[in-house]
């Protein structure tokens, strides 16, 4: 096989394969082995009719145009591996010689990912929020597990936010009465906002005895009627925390005294927040680069490509899940077009930002090293099991190497954007690269 390849405008490209009658030959072969399976011949076995026999049966084009359907997408892939074509769209096939007998020529005309210039990425400026941790968060995170231990009291006063209420519901929509908004010696917090925010409204300042009764919107924004709901409240509670005593603290944690639980869920809440700031850094960094690129610049089938391979993301991890698509708009109370709209939103910001890295890539000159390749290698070896050397070969057989390599390129540039920018917390305080850090607690060396 021999190809070459000629540049097309509007970001296509032709790609001219010659074949051999010889080295077709063997394709036509393989048309008749499967015609052969297909089709019953009287004296012979059922995919066991000579080739001879065949032709004289069906006629040699039969087999040719079935060696054609099968063969040239397959001489296709080679001449794509071999020119590295960045290919983003099925190609129109178009056989110039050999319909019937002799050399096989056929064009290949196919789009290509587009290259583009991106400008305006070196003064990114992303805001996150502020890392310090201050005592009421110490001693919030504390209180929460106080709660988990604490006690309810009686109490004769009005019920505030915290408190806890045991209260009778009844509710009516249209005169007739709603079951999931209806129930006896409910247990309710105050200030949950877990039903409506109504409810809330009026138990505040209630007491033990007070029969309230007022109007909610209902939940589904398409009722207009409002539901009416009575409730009676039986008792009103207060949450009693313990104290944090050292007994406390050895019986509810791994530590000794209140002074090494509070410095243990003080780091912990910082590693939370420097972790959530680096993951906002890096979604609002490759926001802001996907932005630089205008929609225009971005092919339609590039984004059909994005949202098939998303869709199909999506579709695989509600299979492992044990979810059905119909089951998944269900919870997430979703339209298949609003699925579809949002799926194609975000497609179009892949694309954007994928144009915008490759053109970084070159525009900075960002390489990927042997080191780069084997650090990859690694990655996947480990999770399929398989030696870095079986991966190697397993994505140089599929010709795969020049994509992993792009992946790379495109993730060590992403990584350059994101260390070059400026980051600032909610306070207007500069970040250092330093600040964003996580260190670990050195382990204690045996004496």
């Amino acid at each position: 096989m021999k190809s070459t390849l000629e540049t097309l405008e509007q970001n296509k490209v032709k790609l001219l394969v010659d074949i051999e009658e010889s080295e077709f030959e063997k394709d036509l072969d393989e048309a008749f082995k499967r015609i052969s399976k297909e089709i019953k011949l009287p004296g012979f076995r059922q995919g066991k009719a000579p080739r001879k026999v065949l032709e004289a049966r069906i006629g040699a084009q039969h087999a040719r145009d079935e060696a054609f359907r099968s063969a040239l997408p397959n001489y296709y892939t080679k001449a794509v591996i071999e020119h590295e074509v960045d290919v983003i769209a099925p190609p129109e096939f178009d056989i110039k010689a050999g319909q019937e007998t002799g050399t096989v020529t056929f064009e290949a005309v196919v789009q290509i990912r587009p290259s583009i210039e991106v400008a305006g990425y070196g003064g990114l400026e992303v805001e996150v929020p502020a890392l310090e941790v201050d005592d009421s968060d110490v001693s919030e995170a504390i209180d929460t597990i106080r709660k988990q231990t604490s006690e309810l009291k009686t109490v004769e006063r009005k019920a505030k936010k915290g408190d806890r209420v045991s209260v009778d519901i009844d509710t009516e929509h249209n005169g007739e009465p709603v079951p999931g908004f209806t129930t006896q010696a409910y247990s309710y917090e105050v200030g949950s906002a877990s039903v409506v925010p109504e409810m809330d409204e009026n138990l505040l300042g209630s007491k033990a005895g007070d029969e309230l009764a007022f109007e909610a919107v209902h939940p589904d924004e398409e009722e207009k009627e409002p539901l009416k709901m009575s409730i009676k409240v039986n008792e009103v509670q207060e949450t009693v925390l313990p104290e944090t005593t050292p007994e406390w603290v050895k019986e509810n944690s791994d530590f000794e005294s209140l002074e090494e639980l509070e410095a243990d869920y003080r780091d912990r809440i910082s590693k939370s927040r420097i972790k959530q700031a680096n993951m906002m850094r890096r979604n609002k960094v490759s926001e802001m680069v996907a932005d630089l690129v205008s929609g225009e610049d971005v092919p339609k089938e590039l984004v059909d490509v994005e949202v098939e391979n998303r869709l199909q993301d999506m579709a695989m991890r509600l299979q492992a899940q044990g979810i059905e698509f119909e089951q998944y708009l269900q919870l997430t109370g979703s339209s298949q077009e609003d699925l579809l709209n949002e799926v194609k939103k975000t497609a179009e910001a892949g694309a954007k930002l994928d144009l915008a890295l490759r053109s970084i890539a070159i525009r900075e000159n960002v390489e990927v090293t042997d080191e780069d390749l084997q650090n990859e290698y690694a990655k996947v070896a480990a999770q399929i099991q398989k030696s870095t050397e079986e991966v190697e070969k397993e994505f140089s057989k599929a010709g795969q190497l020049r994509a992993l390599k792009v992946d790379i390129q495109k993730s060590k540039t992403l990584d350059w954007l994101i260390e070059k920018a400026k980051v600032v917390d909610e306070n207007g305080t500069t970040l250092n690269s330093s600040d964003l850090e996580i260190v670990e607690d050195s382990a204690e060396t045996p004496q």
